[in-house]
């Protein structure tokens, strides 16, 4: 499982011009979906998500989390994240799990944030056509992937 996580002012998600989620401060998560992950990799992407200090505290120094600065999380599923680029110029998608498979794992993963944050958290649509808009604040962007964890 991948994540790009985006430290945001605000983030919203449209579908055919209309706001379906949006979100002030906090993390916009673009999560993607491997055929290999599976329930463990939910728990530990979240909680790692949850506890990652990169909000700045009283003396802007990066020491508080989403859940320390009461943050919004603003979810959207991305199988282009697991993008092959090894050969030739058309990314291959062969790892991106199926969505059969990644969809359940994606609200298994929104659902473990809701526990980590103790708030609801905010959803694209999966497989939708969403445009995703986000103010990156600092920027702050941080890529992490479950495989490698150890």
């Amino acid at each position: 499982m991948r994540a790009v996580i985006q430290r945001v002012s605000e983030a919203a998600v449209a579908i055919g011009g209309h706001t379906i989620s949006r979100i002030g401060p906090g993390l916009l998560v673009l999560l993607g979906v491997e055929e290999i992950d599976d329930a463990s990799d939910v728990d530990w992407l979240a909680g790692k998500i949850a506890r990652m200090r990169i909000f700045g505290d009283a003396e802007g120094k990066m020491n508080l989390s989403v859940v320390e600065t009461g943050g919004g999380v603003l979810v959207v599923s991305q199988f282009t994240l697991h993008a092959s680029t090894k050969k030739g110029n058309r990314p291959s998608f062969i790892r991106a799990g199926a969505p059969a498979h990644s969809e359940p794992l994606y609200e298994a993963f929104c659902a473990a944030m809701e526990q980590e944050t103790g708030h609801p958290v905010m959803r694209g649509v999966f497989g939708g056509d969403m445009r995703v808009s986000l103010v990156n604040d600092g920027p702050v962007t941080i890529v992490i992937d479950s495989r490698a964890r150890e």
